[in-house]
């Protein structure tokens, strides 16, 4: 977060600059934080700021507002100074050094917004703000255009036009600067010891006869993460033994982690407003069954696939596909699928036989928000539409071109195996759920893994909870 009375220039002022060059003439955006989340009573969740506003100011207080115009103005709304509210709530800005520390034009109390916004928004011709963000702000921002109205017959004019400014941040976004790179590489370095750190108590406790519990290794990431900085968990970390890596969204709980048993954990640090995202699965004792490293090698494989199909000019869907085409396979030749049911390679693929075993995708975009915004869907191709029938399902698909990868994109890789309990499942491949996730930003030559500070090969992994 912002260092206090430290200047912020770029990358904030350059963004607005972006983002005011794309309002068209007489366009203003209206562009809200975060309200603060009530936990219980007089208690509040910890507070993070709205990423689109982050995105152009880098201020992480409440109750702002950052009104940017066309001309690239750009006015910031934010709490007074307050002596006695400081005292219970901490250090204000104030709009008196805002301007100066945020390379702003201009700042006033948020106290003012409602008289003052009105007069910001007149004579402009279309109002830009994040559409089904905020509950209340289109109300609100009605209600403001209602008093500009009020002034036509003294000769101003109302803006015509209300615009999504979603459209316009989310492709500033899905490409990432040098600024943002260099934070997620750091989150990813500090997630990656959070991850050796939990593994390495498993087989340590699990050596010393110690019980064993889920919570004992999400304490592990969570020291590192705030260790080292990191000012949130990037998402509700999830440690998974045994049987319980085969819920997708488990949640870490208090279930013994036994001998014998693989872990899964899928937990990531948030640092400066950035996640990252990383995922392992090991043996808790720190050695892999024959059984469990057949299953882990051929994830592993498929995100080998996948990664060598990150690159720029491949479609977003393409690591997916390369993920899935070597998951197959594989369902095929460990018994998971029977030929003579499920018939070849390709048909699998096409009927999505391999679908009780990887039912989620392979990747999402990364950012600020760990499922980061960006469209999925080619923007110049957007027309080209074609229908399919899920042969799961029985839904009719409308299918449109995948985003085409460029230099910059952040996305993750994250294929999985999950084998549960059934019929015609070898009984010895029972509750055995598998994910390796990294964050790959794809780069000139192909794509650059930001998270492999922890190792992913077998060998290595055993060998690091030898230590």
């Amino acid at each position: 977060m912002i260092g206090r009375m430290n200047r912020i220039d770029s990358p904030y002022a350059a963004r607005r600059a972006r983002l005011a060059a794309q309002l068209g003439a007489g366009g203003i955006a209206i562009i809200p934080t975060a309200p603060v989340q009530p936990r219980n009573r007089d208690s509040d969740f910890p507070y993070r700021p709205d990423s689109y506003f982050y995105y152009l100011t880098g201020f992480d207080e409440p109750d702002a507002w950052l009104l940017l115009a066309a001309d690239g103005r750009a006015t910031l709304f934010c709490q007074p100074k307050d002596a006695e509210r400081e005292i219970w709530d901490g250090y204000r800005l104030g709009p008196e050094a805002a301007p100066g520390v945020l390379s702003l034009d201009g700042a006033h109390s948020v106290a003012e917004l409602d008289a003052l916004a009105p007069k910001l928004l007149e004579n402009t011709r279309t109002v830009w703000y994040p559409f089904a963000t905020h509950p209340g702000l289109e109300s609100r921002i009605d209600g403001w255009l209602q008093k500009v109205r009020a002034r036509v017959r003294f000769g101003a004019l109302a803006p015509e036009t209300q615009r999504d400014a979603c459209v316009l941040l989310d492709e500033m976004r899905l490409v990432k600067d040098a600024h943002e790179l260099a934070i997620m590489r750091r989150a990813g370095q500090i997630s990656a010891r959070g991850h050796i750190r939990a593994m390495q108590r498993s087989s340590a406790m699990l050596r010393a006869g110690q019980d064993v519990r889920e919570y004992h290794l999400e304490a592990e990431l969570l020291h590192e993460f705030r260790q080292h900085g990191s000012e949130f968990p990037a998402y509700t970390s999830i440690v998974a033994a045994g049987a319980n890596a085969c819920v997708l969204h488990y949640r870490a709980g208090a279930a013994p982690i036994k001998d014998g048993e693989l872990v899964l954990i899928d937990a990531a640090c948030e640092l400066h407003g950035y996640a990252s995202d990383i995922t392992r699965t090991f043996p808790a004792n720190g050695r892999f069954s024959g059984p469990q490293r057949t299953l882990y090698e051929l994830v592993l494989a498929s995100q080998d696939a996948a990664v060598a199909a990150t690159r720029p000019g491949a479609r977003f869907n393409e690591p997916h596909e390369a993920a899935v085409k070597v998951l197959a396979q594989g369902l095929l030749d460990t018994g998971l699928l029977d030929r003579n049911k499920v018939g070849s390679l390709d048909d699998v693929i096409e009927k999505r036989a391999y679908f009780p075993f990887y039912m989620h995708r392979t990747s999402h975009w990364m950012g600020m928000d760990v499922h980061d915004c960006g469209s999925y869907v080619e923007p110049g191709e957007v027309g080209q539409v074609s229908e399919r029938t899920d042969p799961l399902s029985g839904e009719v698909i409308k299918d449109r071109p995948s985003r085409i990868l460029r230099p910059g994109m952040v996305l993750t890789i994250e294929p999985g195996l999950y084998v549960r309990p059934a019929a015609g499942v070898p009984e010895a491949l029972w509750n055995i759920g598998i994910r390796i996730e990294d964050d790959a930003v794809v780069t000139e030559a192909g794509c650059e893994l930001m998270t492999r500070g922890v190792p992913v090969a077998a060998d290595e992994i055993e060998a690091l909870m030898r230590a």
